[in-house]
């Protein structure tokens, strides 16, 4: 199986695609200005206490203010194996303290925050202040358990814990103690840098996405790694140099002139991932629908008629759908509650080999997912722990002609797939291109100055025009290549920049 990661950064985002033999495995975009909040500390105050609730809200400088569980404690770190201690934190009004984002904020609601700070390695997560000693449920063996926890255990003080992740399997303790240092050394300087903060300061901020692809998920079995921008691929150069375990020699920098993910297949993968139906190999195909308390997934035999009778017709739907379910769960980075609806089935044993596969499907997930028994109707209901923003939210925008109840893509994934067209036209030979889109999304793009980076660069000698349409739909557009030296075009059209 060929395994490839690539990266690129364009239009004020960073994308990370994760491929094996040309099929999209993950998918994650992150905003360059901001990051994801995720893993970010913040010196925050009580704005109040609601005893009833057992919960806090602080401000922390972020839109909403954050809510704070007052009895979480380490039960946060549940999925990993490791003895749970939970007590009731005592706050008050005006108590000035630091909060980790451990839940991204969603619709209406704030993000989730801790006061249990927590420092992520590649091998350890270091928990300064809380007494919890904790190991990965994917290192299996005995032994190797119990001499992970007794090294974590002589790494640590009274009141911290460590937790042993799953790379730390082979690591012996010297690269363990060592790293172990590094996080304590970040967590004083979380320290000193909060003292004279003001509230609503960001002390620590968690790694970009590069970073952190490369601390959780590069393994050396990764057979290449693309790069399609230049000071990211510097970037990764010297990350990649840091460690021993993978070759330099992996990393190629992409200078191709279109488009790198179409250069690579993959670019119709990453632009699906905005539409809620997917096929299935056999006919089949899936319907995801997104609400504010979870996502619901439709089971239906499309155009698969089967070849014996309707039973087996069914049941093999259901399979290819469990399989297909789990990869798109975690290719989205759909989290929180998934109620999957199958098409009915009448043998039990049917059931439970469907059960069956999507349980097996889901152990692939880096992401903790729990799944519960098929209910009579044939429901599945299995949470996921959201560790990422969904992508849904950076793809699509609510629409404003249907009272904000349906969706249409965003006018940066819009961008985005116009900047592919665009290096694909200049890629053909021609010198300029003239796009017809709806005005809406022309005045996004004019005032976002996504492509501002590739115009003062790679597109210098090069001409855009584009051509508003006021009663366009905002996935609409046209683009068209040209290299005749007069160009005949409406009153309205505006040369890009």
């Amino acid at each position: 199986m060929k395994k490839e990661w690539f990266f690129d950064r364009f239009c004020g985002v960073q994308i990370a695609v994760y491929a094996e033999d040309g099929v999209l495995v993950e998918a994650s975009v992150e905003n360059e200005a901001g990051g994801n909040l995720l893993g970010n500390i913040y010196k925050g105050r009580v704005a109040n206490v609601v005893a009833g609730m057992q919960a806090a809200f602080v401000s922390c400088g972020l839109e909403k203010n954050c809510y704070l569980p007052l009895n979480e404690g380490a039960s946060q770190f549940s999925s990993y194996d490791g003895d749970s201690k939970s007590a009731l934190r005592t706050l008050k009004e005006g108590d000035e303290i630091l909060v980790q984002v451990t839940k991204l904020p969603r619709g209406n609601k704030g993000a989730k925050v801790s006061c249990d700070l927590s420092f992520v390695g590649k091998n350890l997560i270091f928990l300064p202040e809380t007494d919890f000693l904790g190991i990965s449920r994917k290192i299996t063996d005995g032994e190797t358990r119990t001499r992970l926890l007794g090294e974590a255990d002589s790494l640590r003080k009274a009141g911290q814990g460590y937790i042993v992740r799953t790379a730390a399997e082979t690591v012996p303790f010297k690269k363990l103690k060592a790293e172990s240092e590094y996080l304590k050394k970040v967590y004083r300087s979380v320290k000193e840098s909060a003292e004279n903060a003001p509230v609503g300061a960001a002390v620590y901020r968690e790694y970009e996405l590069p970073v952190k692809v490369m601390r959780d998920s590069l393994g050396s079995d990764v057979d290449k790694i693309y790069v399609g921008d230049r000071k990211l691929y510097e970037k990764l150069i010297r990350l990649v140099k840091m460690r021993s375990d993978f070759s330099e020699r992996k990393v190629s920098l992409y200078e191709g002139g279109r488009n790198m993910f179409s250069e690579f297949g993959i670019s119709e993968q990453i632009y699906s991932l905005a539409d809620p139906h997917i096929a299935l190999k056999n006919g089949g195909y899936l319907v995801i629908d997104r609400t504010e308390a979870m996502t619901v997934i439709d089971v239906n035999t499309g155009s698969f008629v089967g070849e014996s009778d309707l039973e087996s017709t069914v049941f093999e739907t259901n399979l290819y759908a469990a399989r297909e379910i789990a990869r798109q769960v975690r290719l989205r980075n759909i989290g929180g509650i998934v109620v999957v609806d199958f098409i009915d089935m009448a043998d039990p044993e049917h059931c439970a080999a469907v059960e069956s596969e999507l349980s097996l499907a889901l152990l692939g997930d880096r992401a903790k997912c729990r799944l519960l028994p098929m209910s009579e109707l044939c429901l599945s209901t299995f949470t996921r722990k959201r560790t990422e923003n969904d992508l849904a939210e950076f793809l699509l925008k609510p629409c404003v002609h249907c009272t904000r109840q349906g969706f249409v893509f965003s006018d940066r994934y819009m961008a985005i797939r116009l900047r592919g067209e665009i290096m694909d036209r200049f890629a053909d030979g021609y010198r300029a291109v003239v796009i017809e889109l709806n005005r809406g999304l022309m005045e996004a793009i004019l005032s976002g100055r996504y492509f501002r980076e590739e115009l003062q660069s790679v597109w210098q000698d090069k001409r855009i025009y584009m051509v508003p349409h006021s009663t366009w739909q905002e996935e609409r557009f046209t683009i068209r290549g040209d290299n005749s030296g007069v160009l005949s075009l409406p009153d309205n059209a505006q040369i890009l920049y």
